[in-house]
């Protein structure tokens, strides 16, 4: 059976290093990391923040080739109008901008959008998409999303903290084959962020019991993104210490297949 590359283009919270140079960061510092987003196949982008267009160039992809964009929230490290109008300029076919259903947006030319209901499952030719509310500032419209593309189960779960109790029983028994999660914060307990971003002992926590919900199994790969440098360990490190839990530590330029 075929399988789908999906690259990490960015996997930064929103303090960026001020070390980013012209190429990823893993050819010399994966410490370095730009604004998440993620690029499944050639074509669907996960987020448009303010390094998206710079880390799709980097990576040698076509501008022309992405056919949608799934949002996750409106904060500009996600969003950023002016990057979506580059990867949008010139062409005829509209793009299209996926985004929860109440979702507030500037008018971008040669974009549709197209705000999920809630519960929905959208077909996008091998694939399938559906938006989850997730638990961040609710004035930015957050939502996750669950994608399913040929038979394989793969949510990306960044911004949030705890799943929302109606997203937590909507992913019951889901069975993931892969999960993106948010780790913004490092591993120690105390920080502010709780009820809005992951840290690692959250995550600890969390778990178990999403493996007794049957949303995770044995098989389940489990990545960490949205990472705060400021707030963590190197990454060599960071890495060490995350694979005691089974996880994995994303970084920008990685390519997985699901």
């Amino acid at each position: 059976m075929d399988k789908t590359k999906l690259t990490f283009l960015g996997t930064c919270a929103a303090d960026f290093s001020p070390r980013l140079k012209g190429e990823f960061a893993h050819r010399f510092d994966r410490d370095a990391r730009r604004s998440s987003c993620m690029l499944i196949g050639e074509s669907r982008l996960i987020d448009c923040g303010v390094h998206c267009a710079e880390s799709l160039e980097i990576a040698g992809k076509d501008f022309a080739k992405i056919t949608d964009i799934f949002i996750t929230h409106f904060h500009r490290d996600h969003f950023a109008p002016e990057c979506v109008e580059r990867i949008v300029a010139g062409r005829e076919k509209p793009l299209r901008l996926w985004c929860r259903r109440d979702a507030v947006l500037p008018e971008i030319p040669h974009t549709e959008v197209i705000r999920m209901e809630e519960g929905k499952r959208y077909a996008l030719g091998d694939m399938t998409a559906e938006g989850m509310d997730a638990n961040h500032d609710e004035a930015s419209f957050p939502q996750h999303y669950l994608f399913e593309i040929r038979g394989k189960k793969f949510l990306y779960a960044c911004d949030g903290a705890w799943f929302l109790t109606r997203t937590y029983n909507r992913l019951k028994g889901a069975g993931l084959s892969l999960l993106v999660l948010d780790a913004t914060c490092g591993d120690y307990a105390g920080d502010y962020r709780m009820a809005e971003h992951n840290s690692l002992p959250m995550i600890r926590l969390m778990l178990p019991s999403l493996k007794t919900a049957g949303i995770i199994g044995d098989a389940t790969e489990i990545y960490l993104s949205h990472i705060a440098p400021s707030l963590h360990l190197p990454h060599e490190q960071l890495c060490m210490l995350a694979a005691v839990d089974g996880l994995k530590v994303a970084y920008d330029g990685m390519e997985i297949f699901l």
